[in-house]
């Protein structure tokens, strides 16, 4: 059973490399798929092959250098739109209050 998250802390760092990694080591799989593949099949799609296991490497390199995902809570960033902020105007056609102004 998986224990239940109730922080939004990040996952932690070996765990975001070992699957940076292990997408990687995926990817160049498949590019040594892509040169067997071309240097075996004597059809049109040999090209294919060989233009996947040139461009592979640059997308797995990007992937994987591309760092930890930053996720943020969005529920907790939003005002709500039926209280005004502290200071501010009740109403958007009202001027604020200010300290000091008439009627204090």
């Amino acid at each position: 059973m998986e224990p239940v998250r109730i922080t939004t802390a990040a996952t932690p760092l070996s765990d975001d490399i070992a699957a940076r990694s292990r997408r990687y080591l995926i990817q160049m799989g498949v590019r040594v798929g892509c040169f067997l593949g071309a240097v075996l099949i004597d059809h049109w799609t040999r090209w294919l092959l060989l233009v996947g296991a040139v461009v592979l490497p640059y997308v797995a390199v990007v992937l994987a250098n591309a760092g930890r995902e930053r996720s943020t809570d969005p529920g907790t960033l939003l005002q709500d739109p039926d209280r005004p902020a502290i200071g501010g105007p009740l109403r958007p056609d009202e001027p604020p209050e200010h300290p000091g102004g008439p009627g204090s």
